[in-house]
């Protein structure tokens, strides 16, 4: 992948993305170079005033662009049914599934579940089932997942994905809800190559990048000390948002990404140009994944229309 940077994504002109979480951090970068280089862009946030205010800023930047925002709530399925209902566009090339929460402290999602894996995994899960009968008919759409160099923390049961049988454990629960993106993306990319669809899956994560990820769970809790230190790994350690963006959008765009590719940061998968990233072997376990899966379809009554098995 050499020295890859935003300046190498192919021309998107014609082509429509979604990207969740797109207000603030990697998500607005991913979107802004996506428009940039001539994508339709629908930002996807669940604060609708922050979501208007990042479209704003895009099309100050990028003059020309055609970006607009749309509320989505990956902790509330009736939030993404209505977005997926009310999607306007007869094609959908690509859905980056960006959004994500880390190392909260212990609460739910509107549907009743742990709220890291709810919204990390489970929100992207359902979202991205009910637009695929839209991506589906997309020629060469990619569904592109953010995890985390995180996801080696933690293992997944199967029986208990979510794991609400044992001690809620915050960077734990966080481990497992990116573990969990990568499972779902070797499944999701299985079941498409059955299916003989050109639709690739494939994963991506930033390394360290310095957003307000990090500093987002001490904050709601109020933990000033631990928010300070937050603060300085990310001004001493982390890289900024728009190189952290790069494996995403490398993901999404470079021409011949193959099925379930996992792309990070070349150097330590901590920082630098976008690269084949290691990943737990775990996270390729079909059985787990497929265990997963059904797992994922039963707690949201979501199925992907077309890869039934």
């Amino acid at each position: 992948m050499g020295g890859w940077s935003a300046k190498d994504i192919p021309g998107q002109r014609g082509r429509v993305a979604v990207v969740t979480g797109a207000n603030g951090g990697l998500g607005l970068v991913t979107a802004r170079e996506l428009a940039r280089h001539g994508a339709r862009v629908v930002l996807a946030c669940r604060g609708e005033a922050r979501g208007r205010a990042a479209a704003d800023r895009i099309a100050a930047e990028v003059p020309g662009a055609e970006v607009e925002s749309a509320r989505l709530d990956l902790g509330d399925l009736a939030s993404m049914r209505e977005f997926a209902d009310s999607f306007p566009y007869g094609r959908l090339d690509l859905l980056v599934n960006n959004a994500g929460v880390m190392a909260l402290p212990y609460g739910t999602t509107a549907d009743g579940f742990e709220t890291q894996f709810g919204v990390n995994h489970l929100g992207h899960f359902a979202l991205t089932g009910l637009l695929f009968p839209v991506i589906a008919k997309t020629p060469g759409a990619r569904i592109v997942t953010v995890s985390s160099m995180l996801h080696a923390l933690a293992d997944l049961d199967p029986g208990d994905p979510g794991g609400e049988r044992g001690t809620y454990r915050r960077w734990i629960a966080y481990g497992r809800s990116k573990t969990a993106n990568l499972l779902f993306t070797h499944e999701l990319a299985r079941r498409l190559s059955a299916a003989g669809s050109d639709v690739v899956a494939a994963a991506a994560h930033p390394g360290y990048a310095s957003t307000g990820l990090q500093t987002a769970g001490p904050r709601l809790e109020g933990r000033k000390g631990a928010e300070r230190l937050m603060e300085i790994g990310n001004r001493v350690l982390g890289q900024s948002a728009e190189a952290g963006a790069l494996p995403t959008l490398y993901a999404a765009t470079a021409p011949g990404v193959r099925p379930d590719t996992f792309v990070g940061p070349s150097f330590a998968m901590w920082r630098g140009a976008p690269s084949t990233s290691w990943r737990a072997g775990r996270t390729r376990d079909d059985t787990r994944a497929e265990l997963l899966w059904a797992a994922s379809e039963r707690l949201t009554g979501v199925v992907y229309e077309g890869l039934e098995g």
